[in-house]
């Protein structure tokens, strides 16, 4: 039987992280989409990165799966996906979900707060 740790564990060996600065360079790029991965209510309080696409992970199988009658088309496999929630924990689960379903350029910045902290351009 797993744990959460195990889920984690294995997430961060598939999900690379990337840096606040090297993800702030990539905030005007047309072929990287950041994706906050909160719930709503999360989003409201802090604010996320600059247009960055919202949806909450327990959605994302069906946002990512462009056979989905959900499917969100920002979400593209050709594009580099830069994942942000609270702490890191759930944008790396997140990204594991992605690569399982083909997306190959997936990254993990962490947390919103050291986005925030680090001058990251917020919405």
């Amino acid at each position: 039987m797993k744990s959460s740790a195990d889920f984690l564990n294995e997430a961060n060996a598939v999900v690379p992280k990337i840096s606040i600065q090297d993800a702030i360079a990539k905030i005007d790029n047309d072929d990287v989409v950041f994706l906050d991965v909160r719930d709503s209510s999360d989003v409201n309080k802090t604010g996320t990165i600059k247009n960055a696409v919202k949806i909450p992970r327990g959605l994302i199988e069906f946002a990512a799966d462009d056979q989905c009658p959900f499917y969100n088309d920002k979400l593209k496999k050709d594009k580099q996906i830069i994942l942000v929630c609270a702490a890191g924990g759930q944008a790396a689960l997140t990204g594991k979900t992605l690569k399982d379903m083909g997306y190959n350029s997936v990254f993990n910045v962490g947390g919103i707060s050291d986005w925030i902290n680090s001058g990251g351009p917020t919405e």
